[in-house]
């Protein structure tokens, strides 16, 4: 078969990059003797032909080539193969049948034909899932509840593989296929689930799989109310389980299956001696020009891809099926916090998170054990609990003593410069919980960021919450204008350095960093780099009149032919000199450009002086964008009041329906507007009853200030 791949006309399809001519060399490429040949024609056609799981026409064309490589037992890496038929099947079958616009522009329907080629060939996936090698088998056990039609057949095949196999993987792998055929056959259904409740009640079984069922009849909407107190025996059970063999380590997440992707062996578990890191790789570094934020936001995702512990995609399947449960999520999560397995507790950290970010309640518990996770001896699983409580802003308070405990210690153990320890596990344990706890505005972290800042090394990090530390302004300002001025604003890549150092200024309140933004101005347009400029303006703008000496830089600006640096030019005159009769006509030309939501904004803060303002305004509401209403109806309350309360309610009120993430802005303007608010009060009174969080941008933070807001605006009109 691999012999007729070119009576296929691959020239006349795409791929994400082109034309798909090179499709037949990496499919005969997959079949070479030569393993970095094979690694490289994989990794091509993945990042082309089948580029973040599309399915171009290219990839349904390629479908008889795969499994005739498949089928051939003298293809080096079957596994391989039989995966990324997984894969594209997989990809299609969620894609049903939309029509799908390739690069070029070209409507197809290769996912539906994708599906119906794997399908007409199902087959050959019952004879994978009973291959010798175990990788081969994984794919094939998978395709059966994807590909196979026939409901009696498939399960069969399934319940038959179940004691025949010995891996842990392949077993756990079975009981979630059963609960996939499940959801997508009918007629599998009563056998499927009836199975899936048996083996959870068999105490012959193993704990691993009976938790597997429990979780994937849970899958299967088959609700029983003792379902998590099963679950935590079963967990318990398993940490107190003698170790079984781990054919299954190393392997990367490759898919939501709900079989192990498990990492074991984890690197520096302990007291972190088996990290060899040295001072050569103790920063993350601008590699050809690339900033370290991203070479590190890189590192972050590939770091958030391990699994460690068996039961992790599972457990993720049973918060994913218990939703918005969150007592009974809690529950689980508490039990997996506080097992004596490290591999359970690492990766249910993450999950903690995930509950605590997406649902409002009370959480102290689950923080307190985030908490108790810090601990100097595992910095691996430190680093991980340090970083989840920063993303939980203000609701990681109760960890506040905990997260100083750590600093203290790290500093004990690594000195006064632990932030730049050689070690990398520790170095970033003590990175993490210095900006967890620096996050909360909490001083003790001052010495380390000031250490940070004078160090050099991954100042970067420091900067990120230095602006949280207002007490320490006095000491922080100097060390950040000075980071400020020595960088190098011809680099493409500055504004990402720089714009963080401007918003600490800003926050930290400290006038003694005006001259230090007046000079990024002027830097940013001698460098051509309005977007710069445009931050430094509103770093300035933050201070007030009290940035009144940058007046002779900032007023050219406000004619510039950038927008957003003539909108930030423009703002900071206001806030720098207060004079309306200059800056409001600047502000009304600037509501017919794409700055027209910062210019509505400034003339609210203008307020009643800027009345000129309210015709263009008053169009505005009647915009298309949500947004464009939000900032509209904002200034015209700021300006006109009360004659226009009503217009402004009913678009506040509309605007949030339609967005949620809205919401705080509307609040904002409700909460100033008074008892000519009161209209808004059943909408008020309903997001203080959900249970989900809400807010701009899904922030803890965010939904926090409007839970506050909403509480602060219902108490007062109530």
């Amino acid at each position: 078969m691999i012999n007729d791949l070119e009576s296929v006309d691959w020239s006349s399809m795409s791929h994400a990059y082109g034309s798909a001519h090179e499709v037949p060399v990496w499919l005969r490429a997959m079949a070479s003797a030569d393993a970095g040949t094979r690694e490289k024609a994989f990794g091509d056609y993945y990042s082309a032909a089948h580029h973040q799981g599309d399915v171009y026409p290219c990839t349904a064309a390629s479908l008889p080539f795969l499994f005739a490589l498949a089928d051939d037992t003298a293809t080096p890496d079957r596994g391989a193969v039989v995966h990324l038929l997984l894969s594209i099947g997989r990809e299609a079958v969620d894609c049903g049948d939309d029509i799908i616009v390739a690069p070029d522009g070209s409507e197809s329907t290769a996912a539906a034909d994708s599906v119906a080629m794997l399908r007409e060939r199902s087959d050959a996936f019952l004879t994978y899932a009973q291959d010798p090698d175990p990788w081969v088998r994984r794919a094939g056990i998978e395709g059966l509840g994807l590909f196979v039609e026939d409901a009696d057949r498939a399960f069969g095949a399934l319940r038959e593989r179940l004691p025949a196999e010995a891996g842990t993987v392949e077993r756990l792998l079975v009981v979630h296929t059963a609960a996939t055929l499940a959801l997508r056959l009918p007629a599998a259904r009563t056998a499927a689930t009836a199975w899936l409740a048996a083996l959870a009640d068999d105490p012959t079984t193993e704990p691993d799989i009976r938790l597997a069922a429990v979780v994937h009849h849970a899958r299967c909407g088959e609700d029983r109310d003792d379902a998590v107190p099963t679950a935590i025996a079963l967990l318990r059970r398993l940490a107190t389980a003698p170790e079984r063999g781990s054919e299954e380590a190393g392997c990367r997440v490759g898919s939501d299956s709900g079989a192990c992707a498990c990492r074991n062996g984890r690197e520096g578990e302990g007291d972190g001696e088996a990290d060899t890191g040295t001072d050569a790789d103790a920063e993350a570094v601008a590699q050809d020009g690339v900033p370290p934020q991203v070479t590190a936001a890189f590192e972050d995702l590939d770091r958030h891809g391990w699994l460690h512990a068996p039961t992790t995609t599972l457990l993720r399947t049973f918060h994913t099926v218990l939703d918005a449960r969150v007592p009974e999520r809690t529950a689980l999560l508490t039990e997996q916090l506080r097992s004596p397995d490290p591999a359970v507790r690492y990766d249910a950290i993450r999950m903690a998170q995930d509950l605590i970010t997406s649902w409002r309640g009370e959480h102290t518990g689950l923080v307190l054990l985030l908490a108790d996770c810090l601990t100097p001896e595992d910095p691996y699983t430190a680093a991980a609990a340090a970083e989840s409580l920063r993303a939980l802003g203000p609701v990681g308070e109760p960890a506040r003593e905990a997260l100083a405990a750590q600093v203290a210690a790290n500093r004990t153990t690594h000195g006064p410069n632990a932030w730049a320890a050689t070690k990398t596990l520790p170095r970033r344990a003590h990175q993490e919980a210095v900006m967890a706890l620096a996050a909360l505005g909490d001083p003790r972290a001052l010495p380390c960021l000031l250490t940070a800042l004078d160090d050099g090394t991954d100042a970067w990090r420091a900067v990120q919450v230095a602006g949280r530390l207002r007490p320490g302004a006095g000491e922080l300002v100097p060390r950040l204008s000075r980071h400020l001025a020595a960088a190098d604003l011809s680099n493409p890549w500055a504004d990402m350095g720089t714009g963080a150092l401007m918003s600490a200024l800003a926050e930290l309140g400290d006038a003694a960093a005006v001259p230090a933004l007046t000079d990024a101005v002027t830097a940013a347009i001698r460098h051509d780099q309005p977007r710069i400029g445009a931050s430094a303006l509103k770093a300035l703008a933050a201070f007030g009149t009290e940035a009144a000496s940058a007046l002779d830089v900032v007023r050219p600006l406000a004619d510039a032919a950038d927008v957003s640096l003539r909108a930030a030019a423009a703002a900071a005159l206001w806030a720098l000199e207060r004079d309306p009769a200059d800056v409001v006509p600047r502000l009304c030309d600037l509501l017919d450009t794409h700055a027209h939501h910062d210019a509505a904004d400034v003339l609210g803060l203008i307020g009643p002086p800027a009345a000129a303002a309210l015709p263009r305004l008053r169009t505005m509401l009647t915009a298309g964008y949500e947004w464009t209403r939000v900032h509209a109806a904002r200034a015209l309350w700021d300006i006109a009041g009360e004659a226009e309360a009503d217009v402004v309610v009913r678009t506040l009120l509309a605007a949030w329906a339609k967005n949620d993430a809205t919401s705080n802005h509307v609040l904002a303007c409700l909460d100033r507007m008074g008892p000519a608010a009161a209209p808004a009060l059943p909408r008020i009174r309903a997001e203080l009853a959900q249970a989900r969080r809400s807010g701009r941008f899904g922030r803890v933070a965010n939904d926090e200030d409007l839970q506050r807001t909403c509480r602060t605006v219902l108490a007062r009109l109530s």
